[in-house]
Order: C-alpha cells, then sequence, then structure tokens
C-alpha cells in the first residue's frame, strides 16, 4: 500500500469529526443517545461513501486484492485513532468497547464493515 492510500485515509478524521458535531449539535436534541449514535453510524458511512467515490480514481486500484488491503488498512488506522484518542483523553475500555456490542443495537462494526468494502465496492463499480 502506498502513502497515497494512508493520506487518503487522513479527510476521513475531518469527516468523522464533523459528523460527531452534527450528532452532538442535530441528532441528540431529537433522539436519544442511542438513536443518535445509530444515526450518526449511518451518516458516517454516507460522507465517508461520497468521500471515497470522489477520491476513488486518485487511489489507482489496480486489483481486488489491493482494494480488499487498502480497505483493511483504513479500517485499521481507524480502530487505531479512535482507541488511542480514546485512551489519551481517559476514555475507560469498557466505555471504548460499548459501540461494538452489535446484540445491544450498536451499528459501529456495520462503519467498519463499509469501510473495508468501499474501495472493492467502488473498484467494481468502475471496472
Amino acid at each position: 500500500m502506498a502513502i497515497k492510500h494512508f493520506l487518503f485515509w487522513l479527510p476521513m478524521i475531518v469527516l468523522a469529526f464533523a459528523n460527531a458535531t452534527l450528532r452532538e449539535l442535530v441528532f441528540t436534541k431529537h433522539f436519544t443517545e442511542f438513536r443518535a449514535h445509530q444515526s450518526s453510524t449511518v451518516t458516517l458511512i454516507v460522507l465517508c461513501s461520497i468521500y471515497v467515490w470522489l477520491v476513488f480514481p486518485q487511489l489507482n486500484i489496480q486489483d481486488v486484492k489491493q482494494a480488499l488491503l487498502i480497505g483493511f488498512v483504513w479500517v485499521v488506522l481507524t480502530v487505531a485513532f479512535e482507541f488511542s484518542l480514546g485512551r489519551f483523553t481517559g476514555k475507560s475500555w469498557e466505555y471504548l468497547l460499548h459501540d461494538y456490542d452489535l446484540f445491544a443495537g450498536r451499528i459501529w462494526l456495520l462503519f467498519l464493515l463499509c469501510l473495508l468494502l468501499l474501495p472493492y465496492v467502488f473498484y467494481a463499480i468502475r471496472k
């Protein structure tokens, strides 16, 4: 994976913070915390999908293996960033793992799955 694929991941941090701001300023005023997080996860999927679609030509993906590798690295970077920032700000492991509980209706893993598959999906569509 080239350094450019890492660099194309970085703006997704900005999208995630903008999305979190939207959640706190809008969604939490109209929904419960649970529904606000679910809605926020869906909007982040949409925002990142649009972003990846727009930058896809610059990714220069050559094959399915490369597409999946880029998605995998983006997921690893996202989880590492999330847990590093969380621990740096004093969040407990229990708090950090809360959004990973599918059985409690938390759908953060759906975002990570989409992030993994976005380069592949757009590669398949544009091929």
